[in-house]
């Protein structure tokens, strides 16, 4: 699911900004919906049972078999503190540095089994090493919280994320969610901005007609002509779906029924990420660049709005998709190819953490004081270097956690990969 942060400084690229997604579009991040989208931060506390029941409900679908451990790598019978450290591992954009457990800040305190769904759900894609993990962390998914504690101490060691020369940054976390948004099946008098799936003949790289050209010219209105999934109320909106790459839609259908479906990103038209946020910051319309400022100057210059919007050049494209119970309790596909669970799911930088890796969190500043076990499932244009994560929040409305938690956040960060032993 490829998204764009949520904050509105402009230091990204796709998702290059250094804000959270909800407002990353505004200022140049940008989740894209390129592979990457409750609320935010509620962590799906759906209380333990819900959460073993949403477990073994993802086993259910599950289509990939996962062996037992082999013979010749049995778990450790016992680990300690003392046990001497294995060496540390260069990667990509990053260098892995052994640590002891009791250097993790916070260690032993977070609700394990909060992220156990998490984990589930991205054992239907195991990163490589850890799939003969994976049948143990199905069973653990009704275990005691001290037996899952147990269990992650005995089978990995922690490693402290760093540049790749050693160094430690200050490291970035944001946030990113996904949008619930009204919408019609077909246009209306107040439903007017249309939702696209991919045009015939879109090739993947080559760029395609800009966002203005869609708006203005013949020859793009007849190639997407029959391509509208449903029509929003407010182009803004639109383009806020565009940027977090996936959404919720209430559509109306035209018989009057209403139902609610997901949109997911299916492509783009080719043309570089523009911030609107940025747009406006240049020529000093507004003075900060939230959605609130922009909508709120859209309001006051109607006449200039398709002007803002066409500083963008870039489309997205997507496709419907439904949404069963199940699938309503996550979040879309991230770029891992799994759903995304709430509070427990980051995009990461892949060049430094492995899709699938459980990553130990921690992050303290004014819109989060969190250290907790996160899964590695998504990644974006923005989110690039080695400790770098964009907090997945849930989805809602404008006055949602979801939204207000990844909109304000940007703040410090320090990771710690956990990798079998």
């Amino acid at each position: 699911m490829v998204h764009h942060t949520m904050n509105t400084s402009n230091t990204r690229a796709p998702r290059a900004s250094s804000n959270n997604k909800v407002m990353t579009a505004i200022d140049g991040s940008w989740r894209d919906g390129a592979p990457a989208a409750q609320r935010a931060l509620q962590m799906l506390r759906v209380g333990a049972w819900a959460l073993i029941v949403g477990s073994l409900g993802a086993c259910a679908i599950d289509p990939y078999p996962y062996p037992a451990p082999p013979p010749s790598a049995p778990a450790p019978t016992s680990v300690t503190d003392n046990d001497p450290l294995p060496p540390a591992q260069q990667r990509g954009k990053s260098r892995w540095t052994p640590v002891r457990w009791a250097e993790l800040p916070g260690w032993g305190q977070d609700r394990l089994h909060e992220a156990w769904n998490a984990w589930v759900r991205g054992c239907e894609r195991p990163v490589s090493g850890h799939t003969a993990l994976c049948g143990e962390v199905r069973q653990l998914s009704i275990a005691t919280p001290a037996e899952q504690q147990a269990w992650v101490v005995r089978r990995f060691q922690p490693y402290r994320v760093s540049e790749p020369d050693g160094s430690l940054p200050q490291g970035l976390l944001t946030g990113y969610y996904e949008p619930i948004l009204p919408a019609s099946r077909v246009p209306t008098a107040t439903h007017r901005t249309p939702l696209y799936g991919p045009p015939d003949g879109l090739r993947p790289g080559q760029p395609w007609y800009s966002r203005q050209d869609i708006d203005t010219l013949p020859a793009a209105r007849a190639a997407l002509q029959g391509k509208a999934i449903a029509w929003l109320a407010d182009p803004i909106d639109a383009l806020i779906l565009q940027i977090q790459g996936s959404g919720r839609l209430n559509v109306s259908e035209p018989d009057g029924s209403q139902r609610q479906v997901r949109v997911a990103f299916a492509a783009h038209n080719g043309h570089p990420y523009q911030s609107v946020g940025r747009w406006l910051l240049d020529q000093r319309a507004i003075s900060e660049a939230s959605w609130e400022a922009i909508k709120a100057w859209a309001a006051r210059n109607p006449q200039r709005q398709s002007e803002m919007l066409w500083s963008n050049p870039r489309t997205v494209f997507f496709r419907e998709e439904k949404l069963s119970e199940l699938d309503a309790r996550f979040g879309p596909r991230g770029a891992q190819g799994v759903p995304l669970t709430p509070g427990r799911s980051i995009a990461v930088d892949p060049q430094s953490i492995p899709y699938g890796t459980p990553v130990w969190l921690a992050t303290q500043g004014p819109t989060l004081s969190q250290q907790k076990l996160v899964l590695a499932q998504d990644t974006g244009g923005a989110i690039v270097g080695a400790v770098r994560a964009d907090l997945f929040t849930g989805w809602g409305g404008w006055t949602d956690p979801a939204y207000t938690v990844a909109a304000a956040l940007k703040q410090p960060l320090q990771l710690w990969v956990l990798w079998p032993r």
